[in-house]
C-alpha cells in the first residue's frame, strides 16, 4: 500500500487548558452565556488564526461560488466550535441520538449487524469524528486512524469513555502503522479513516470535486483489495436537538474474489465518485459543516 513519512505533527490550536476550560463552563454556565461567550471567542480565534483563515476563504468560495464575507468565515469557524463541544461532551457521557437516515440504510446495516471486519471511510465533514466510537457501542471492535497530537483532549476523553471497543492507529509513525494495521484486522477489527487530506496517504487518485478533477486518497481500497474486506462511508451531521445526530451512509463496496485487481479497482474508482458526489451535495446545502481549515485538495 506505502505510507508518506509524517510531517511534523502541531499541536492544536489553542491553549491545552482550553477543551477543560470549555467543559466547565459549559457545565456551570447558563446556556443565554456561555453560548454568546463561545461565539465571542470564535472571533477572537479568527483573528488569530490567519493560515486557517486563508484556507476557509479559498475553501468557501469554492462550495458557495461567490464573494466571501468575515461572517461567512466567522460562522465557518463557529460551525466547527459546536462539532468540537459536541465531542466534549460525548467525551465526558453524554447520550447522543442517532439517526441512520434510510438511504443505503438497509446494506449499512447489514453490514454492521454481521460483524465481519470492513473499512469505514468518513471526512472531516460535520460530527463524523463520532463515528468509529458510536460503532463501539454497536458492539464492534475498531481502530481508528488518527493524528497524535499534544493536546487532543476530545480525542482522549473518548478514548476513556469507549475503552475496550475502541483503539488508535496513529498514523505519525508509517512504519509502525503498517504492520498494527494489518495486526488489526487479522485481529477481526474494522477500521475507522478519513479520505479527504494528502497527508498520509500515498496512494492517490482524481475524482471530480467541486467542480474540478481534484486529487484525494484512495488507500482505502487498496485496503479493501488486500484483505478483501468491504468499504462503507458515512457521515454525521446534527440533528434537531442539541444531543442528535443524523448518520449518512454511501453504498456498500465489495471487492469481488473472481475479478482482476484492474476491474476491482475501476469498480472502487465508480464506487469512490459516487461517495465524493454525495458529499459535494451535503456541501453545497451545508457548506459550513465540511472542517477544511488546510488547502483544498489539489486539482489534477
Amino acid at each position: 500500500m506505502g505510507m508518506r513519512a509524517a510531517p511534523s505533527a502541531p499541536a492544536n490550536p489553542g491553549p491545552g487548558w482550553g477543551a477543560a476550560f470549555l467543559l466547565w463552563a459549559e457545565r456551570r454556565c447558563p446556556r443565554w452565556i456561555f453560548r454568546p461567550t463561545l461565539m465571542a471567542g470564535t472571533w477572537v480565534a479568527l483573528a488569530f488564526m490567519p493560515a486557517r483563515r486563508a484556507h476557509s476563504r479559498s475553501y468557501l468560495e469554492a462550495a458557495l461560488d461567490r464573494p466571501i464575507r468575515v461572517t461567512d468565515l466567522w460562522r465557518h469557524f463557529f460551525t466547527f466550535m459546536e462539532a468540537m463541544m459536541l465531542n466534549l461532551r460525548a467525551g465526558r457521557g453524554v447520550a447522543l441520538n442517532c439517526e441512520l437516515v434510510e438511504e443505503n440504510r438497509a446494506a449499512f446495516e447489514t453490514l454492521v449487524q454481521s460483524h465481519r471486519p470492513a473499512l469505514f471511510g468518513s471526512f472531516h465533514f460535520g460530527c463524523s469524528d463520532l463515528l468509529g466510537y458510536l460503532l463501539g457501542e454497536r458492539g464492534r471492535h475498531v481502530s481508528i486512524l488518527r493524528l497524535q497530537v499534544g493536546n487532543d483532549h476530545d480525542t482522549a476523553l473518548l478514548g476513556r469513555r469507549f475503552e475496550g471497543r475502541v483503539t488508535f492507529l496513529w498514523v505519525n509513525d508509517p512504519p509502525s502503522l503498517i504492520f498494527k494495521l494489518k495486526e488489526s484486522i487479522e485481529a477481526g477489527r474494522s477500521i475507522a479513516l478519513k479520505c479527504d487530506r494528502l497527508e498520509f496517504s500515498a496512494k492517490t487518485e482524481p475524482f471530480r470535486f467541486l467542480g474540478e478533477n481534484r486529487i484525494f486518497p484512495f488507500t482505502i481500497y487498496h485496503l479493501s483489495l488486500l484483505f478483501g474486506l468491504p468499504v462503507v462511508f458515512c457521515v454525521a451531521v446534527p440533528g434537531a436537538e442539541e444531543n442528535d445526530l443524523r448518520i449518512l451512509s454511501s453504498p456498500v463496496f465489495t471487492p469481488e474474489p473472481t475479478a482482476g485487481r484492474d476491474v476491482n479497482l475501476q469498480s472502487a474508482r465508480m464506487h469512490f465518485q459516487t461517495v465524493l458526489s454525495q458529499l459535494e451535495t451535503l456541501i453545497r446545502s451545508q457548506p459550513y459543516l465540511w472542517f477544511n481549515f488546510l488547502p483544498l485538495n489539489p486539482k489534477a
